[in-house]
C-alpha cells in the first residue's frame, strides 16, 4: 500500500472498552521485557496488514467487523506503509499490534516476539504440510498460514496458436520447455520470460533436487551438483535467446511482458490473474504446471501467516480472531476477493470448482518449496540475486560457490 489507512471496526461494550483502555492505556501492551498480563472479556485488538490491494484490505476489514460484532470487541485494522519497520518499532517499544501478517521470508526474524500458537490449532493438520513447515521453528508451528501462492507456467494463447502449437505441445519436461521456447522466439517475441531473482530461478533448483539450505535451514547446501545442473540449464536457456529477463526486452516485469506480447510464456504466481484482468483484459492466457526437472516436479510457494504478538494482552481473543480468518468459508471468501489460494486443504475441492483456471497453481501445493527464512540470509540472497542478473555471462559454478561461502558465513555468525 502507498499510504497508511486506519479504521476502527466493530462494537465494544462500554464496560469492556473502559477496562481495556484503563488497564492498558489504549495500547494493550506493557513494557516489552515484562510478561503480558492477559485480559478477559471483550478485547480491543489491533491488526497490522501488508495489503496487496484495496480488495484485500477491504476483505480483512469485513471479516474483522463480523468477528467484532459477534464477540462485542473492537478491531483496528491498519495497512502498513512499511511492515518491517513498523513491526520492529512496535516490538522495540513494547507496543506491537496484537495480530499481524508475517511474511515467510521475514518470519524467523519475528519469531522471538511471537506467540507460538500454531500447534494448538484444531485444524493444524488441515493446513498444507509445506505451509506448516515454512512457519515451523525449533519444531514449533508458530502461526497459521493465511493463504498462499505458487508459480506456474503462464502461456499467451494467441501466440501459442500462431506458432502452430497445440495442447499436445504443452511442456512437461525441461527438454520440452527448451524446445517450445525456441519455437516461440521470433523477432521481438521471446519464448520464455522470468524475473532475474531467486524467487523465480530457485524453482529450477527444486526441480533438479537441490536447494540453498538443508531442511532445518541451519546448513548451506548451495554448491551441489543438483543446483549446478539447474543453473546451467537456466544459463543455457538465456544464452540461446529462447529465454530472457524482463529488463532485457524492455518490460517492467513478466506480467507486462506477457500482456504486451513480448513474451509467449512466463513463470509467474497466481497474482497474475488479477493483474491481467485489470491491465490486459483482452489477452487470453492459461496456466499450466511448471515442467518437471531431473528430480521431478517442483515450484515455489509464497505465503504469510497470522502472527500474534507475545506481548499482547489479548492472546486468546487474538487466536479467536485468527480462527475466524481461517474459517473454511472465510478462506474461500478471501480467495474470491483478492485471488489467493486457501491454506486449508479441506476447501480444495470447492476452490477448484470456483476457480478451474487456477488448477495449475493449486496443483503446485503438492511439491512447492517455501522460501529461505533465516534473517541472517537476507543479505546473502540479495547478493545471489545480483549474481543471477549477470547470467548468461556469469559462471554458474562460481555463483554457487559464492552463495555457499556467504550462506555458511551468515549461518555461522548467528
Amino acid at each position: 500500500m502507498g499510504r497508511s489507512i486506519t479504521r476502527v471496526l466493530g462494537v465494544a461494550g462500554a464496560a469492556g472498552l473502559l477496562l481495556a483502555t484503563t488497564a492498558c492505556g489504549g495500547k494493550g501492551f506493557d513494557d516489552a521485557s515484562a510478561p503480558a498480563q492477559q485480559q478477559a472479556g471483550p478485547a480491543k485488538l489491533t491488526v497490522l496488514i501488508a495489503s496487496s490491494s484495496a480488495a484485500e484490505q477491504h476483505a480483512v476489514e469485513q471479516a474483522a467487523t463480523a468477528w467484532a460484532t459477534r464477540t462485542g470487541s473492537t478491531v483496528e485494522v491498519v495497512a502498513a506503509n512499511d511492515m518491517a519497520q513498523q513491526l520492529s518499532q512496535g516490538f522495540a517499544a513494547g507496543s506491537p499490534p496484537d495480530v499481524f501478517m508475517a511474511d515467510a521470508s521475514k518470519f524467523a526474524g519475528y519469531a522471538q516476539n511471537m506467540l507460538p500458537y500454531g500447534d494448538s490449532l484444531p485444524y493444524k493438520d488441515d493446513i498444507y504440510p509445506s505451509l506448516r513447515q515454512t512457519f515451523t521453528l525449533d519444531d514449533k508451528l508458530y502461526c497459521a498460514p493465511k493463504d498462499f501462492s505458487t508459480l506456474a507456467l503462464v502461456i499467451n494463447n494467441e501466440l501459442w496458436t500462431r506458432a502452430g502449437l497445440t495442447d499436445q505441445d504443452v511442456p512437461t519436461t525441461w527438454e520440452q520447455l527448451r524446445a517450445v521456447a525456441q519455437k516461440l522466439t521470433t523477432g521481438e517475441q521471446t519464448g520464455l520470460v522470468f524475473a532475474s531473482e531467486h524467487n523465480r530461478v530457485n524453482a529450477f533448483l527444486v526441480q533438479a533436487g537441490g536447494w540453498v539450505l538443508d531442511d532445518k535451514q541451519t546448513t548451506a547446501t548451495a554448491d551441489t551438483p543438483q543446483n549446478l545442473q539447474a543453473l546451467q540449464y537456466v544459463r543455457d536457456l538465456l544464452a540461446s535467446g529462447a529465454a530472457k529477463f524482463p529488463k532485457q526486452i524492455g518490460a517492467g516485469d513478466s506480467i507486462e511482458a506477457l500482456g504486451k506480447g513480448k513474451a509467449a510464456m512466463v513463470v509467474e504466481g497466481n497474482w497474475i490473474v488479477g493483474a491481467m484482468r485489470n491491465d490486459y483484459p483482452d489477452v487470453k492466457y492459461r496456466a499450466v504446471p511448471l515442467p518437471a526437472g531431473p528430480a521431478g516436479a517442483g515450484t515455489l510457494s509464497f505465503t504469510q501467516c497470522w502472527g500474534i504478538a507475545a506481548q499482547s494482552h489479548y492472546q486468546e481473543q487474538a487466536k479467536d480472531l485468527v480462527n475466524a480468518f481461517m474459517d473454511p468459508q472465510q478462506q474461500l471468501t478471501f480467495a474470491e476477493t483478492f485471488g489467493v489460494m486457501p491454506a486449508r486443504q479441506s476447501v480444495r475441492e470447492q476452490y477448484q470448482q470456483r476457480f478451474p483456471d487456477q488448477a495449475a497453481f493449486l496443483q503446485g501445493a503438492e511439491h512447492a518449496h517455501g522460501p529461505v527464512t533465516p534473517t541472517a540470509m537476507d543479505a546473502v540472497m540479495a547478493d545471489f540475486d545480483a549474481q543471477l542478473q549477470q547470467l548468461p555471462d556469469a559462471d554458474p559454478k562460481r555463483i554457487l560457490e559464492q552463495l555457499q561461502r556467504n550462506a555458511s558465513a551468515a549461518l555461522g555468525a548467528r
